[in-house]
């Protein structure tokens, strides 16, 4: 190995970490650009000084890690954002269009029709009136207190009818709800809001 290898190999290793620590918070974090800029660094200081003269060239490492990270920022503001070949896939898979809103409507229309009549209309006069618990009350010509325990029972009915998994705070072991709780009766029969 010759003494200009073993400069640059000596240069690599005292100068490498803390340079790129410096890059990587000049960065933002992002580690593999910091890579890229460390190692141009690097290569500019072994093209362009003179490795066994003894003077420190942390100061001009830095500086010229400094100035690429600027120089890099700068030509990213003055041209268009890069877009990957998958940039469109990715907005087409995450906005929604008519056929997802489509299917879940088909989905709670099914899970509405196995309500209680009292569930469709507290969750009518709540969620698709806006209607206040106690404007809905009284439209219903019930309290505000049976109006919000028949929404919170058919709202939990409606997540186990649609599939949404245990509803916190259900009954059971394991957060399931038996078949008859599922429909927002108590063991007996009834609906513990009926009035």
């Amino acid at each position: 190995m010759s003494n200009r290898e073993r400069a640059i190999r000596k240069l690599y290793e005292e100068q490498a970490g803390p340079l790129y620590s410096y890059v990587v918070r000049l960065l933002g974090g992002d580690r593999y650009r910091a890579e890229d800029v460390v190692q141009e660094a690097l290569l500019r200081c072994w093209r362009t000084q003179d490795l066994a003269s003894g003077r420190p060239l942390r100061p001009w490492l830095f500086r010229v890690a400094r100035n690429l990270v600027v120089d890099d920022y700068r030509l990213r503001m003055s041209r268009p954002q890069e877009v990957d070949g998958n940039a469109w896939l990715d907005d087409l898979l995450t906005s929604p269009d008519e056929v997802d809103w489509l299917l879940s409507s088909m989905v709670l229309k099914e899970a509405f029709q196995h309500l209680s009549a009292n569930h469709r209309e507290a969750l009518y006069e709540t969620f698709f009136s806006g209607r206040s618990m106690r404007e809905a009350g009284e439209v219903l010509g019930i309290p505000p207190g049976t109006v919000k325990s028949r929404v919170h029972h058919a709202v939990r009915a409606l997540r186990l009818t649609m599939g949404a998994g245990a509803v916190p705070g259900a009954n059971g072991a394991n957060g399931a709800v038996g078949a008859n709780d599922a429909a927002g009766r108590d063991s007996a029969g009834q609906h513990p809001s009926a009035a």
